[in-house]
């Protein structure tokens, strides 16, 4: 064998044998890693779980959240095919930029002002939560859902709460009037009067605690919306061209629509404030069904009543005014209860929005104090009427189970909420007109306040 060929041969060899070397070393690493973290897994770790957490309660309590959430967008469906055409983008903007910002005032403070410990005799709470200090990861006393699904589950009704207002002063506030107004009534408003009834407040304060039936916000929500819906109202006056003027809803479809994504939405709204998956959830949800197809039937027969045909305005208006009447009352009555809270919160409603509001001459321009604001008040009478102890979760009779003192302890409820709420609305929006004018221009109204406002229109003439 030549001399090259000795030489280059061994070579060869050896740098052949360290190339197979290092390739199986290459393959066996990622073995080697999976199964380092399979004996990982097998260690003893401690418990990661966190204290006090049901796993089937957090499961229906996110879906809740989640139904909860589109009920804003579903408003916003509701409100805008009733505005007219010119309109209805800034009524979808101002319902998402309530999703948006009251999101974040609830998370920074308002959580804290709702439920944080009793300040000023209980009239609000504290900074115990502020910036969400101190919430922690562990089931909310009381609860088996962890405390931030519990804080976002209010959220969701502090989201929709301001947005419910807009249709009572609907095409013709500022855009920027709004923010201001719906940023401070969901801290001045809204936070005392959570914590007055949710909150834990004692004392003269203490709706709760003196045994308010409330469920799910009736007074909270409904009631205080409302009747700030109706002070706006006022404090800003009519539209132009008010009655006469003003052209029927721009778009039905779209507020039907809208009020299937309420309807829906409604069942995480009430059966979710159980904040369990229990019987009380299944008969909060069921009453919810229940009373609200009784109201739209309601409302419905009465329009065919009084008009001589059946619309399909009615019968929707009917059917969100039995979801708002059922709210406070759907954790103490039963089904047969339902029927007459529904039937009830068509009667009452109607009468307000076919009567006095031609009486008062006030141009609450969607019905928000009509329906909501009404119906609100009575659900939380109806509460202290129908509610029986035989429901899950509740233990507290109403009249016409033998215990009349509830009627007085709702009327109180009721009466705390109007108060305090006209009183907040009417000093906000007093001091916004002073300083940034709560109004459009007439030039602005007539325009339309989706070109007006946004820059926008919702319909284009060509492609």
């Amino acid at each position: 064998m030549p001399r090259d060929a000795r030489t280059v041969l061994p070579t060869i060899q050896v740098g052949s044998c360290c190339s197979t070397s290092r390739s199986a070393s290459r393959l066996s690493q990622p073995i080697l890693r999976g199964l380092a973290l399979l004996a990982l897994t097998l260690l003893p770790w401690p418990a990661l779980a966190q204290e006090g957490v049901d796993t089937g309660d957090t499961a229906w309590m996110l879906t809740a959240s989640a139904m909860v959430l589109l009920m804003t967008p579903g408003l916003a469906f509701f409100y805008g095919g009733l505005v007219r055409r010119k309109n209805v983008l800034s009524i979808l903007m101002q319902c998402f930029l309530c999703m948006s910002l009251m999101t974040v005032l609830w998370v920074t403070v308002g959580f804290s002002l709702a439920f944080g410990s009793s300040t000023l005799g209980g009239f609000i709470g504290g900074f115990d939560y502020l910036f969400l200090g101190n919430l922690g990861y562990d089931a909310w006393p009381g609860t088996g859902i962890p405390a931030g699904l519990f804080m976002i589950f209010q959220g969701m009704f502090a989201v929709i709460a301001p947005a419910l207002m807009i249709g009572a002063f609907a095409e013709r506030m500022k855009f920027s009037a709004l923010c201001w107004f719906a940023s401070l009534w969901l801290l001045l408003a809204y936070a005392p009067i959570c914590h007055w009834v949710w909150g834990g407040a004692e004392g003269f304060f203490g709706l709760g605690n003196d045994g308010a039936l409330d469920f799910a916000g009736g007074t909270v929500v409904h009631i205080n919306a409302g009747m700030s819906a109706l002070v706006a109202a006022m404090v800003l006056g009519r539209r132009e061209g008010y009655p006469s003027g003003i052209s029927p809803p721009h778009n039905l479809p779209f507020a039907v629509l809208g009020t299937g994504l309420l309807w829906f939405g409604w069942f995480g709204f009430n059966a979710g404030s159980a904040l369990a998956a229990n019987g009380s959830a299944a008969n909060a949800l069921v009453v919810t069904h229940v009373a609200t197809a009784a109201a739209a039937c309601a409302w419905a027969a009465l329009d065919w009543w009084r008009e001589g045909k059946p619309t399909l305005l009615g019968l929707i208006t009917g059917a969100v005014a039995g979801l708002v009447a059922i709210t406070p009352a759907c954790g103490s009555v039963n089904t047969m209860g339902a029927l007459g809270v529904g039937a009830g919160a068509s009667l009452t409603a109607y009468c307000a929005v076919t009567w006095a509001k031609v009486k008062f001459g006030y141009d609450d321009s969607l019905d928000v104090f009509g329906v909501h604001g009404i119906a609100g008040i009575w659900g939380a009478i109806a509460a202290g009427l129908f509610a029986t102890a035989e429901v899950p979760g509740n233990d507290t009779d109403g009249l016409f189970y033998g215990n009349a003192a509830q009627v007085l302890i709702q009327g109180k409820a009721v009466l705390y909420t109007l108060v305090w709420a006209s009183i907040v609305s009417l000093v906000l929006l007093k001091l916004l007109d002073a300083t940034i004018g709560l109004r459009v221009s007439g030039d602005a109204e007539r325009m339309g306040l989706d070109v007006a406002e946004h820059r926008e229109t919702a319909y284009t003439l060509v492609d």
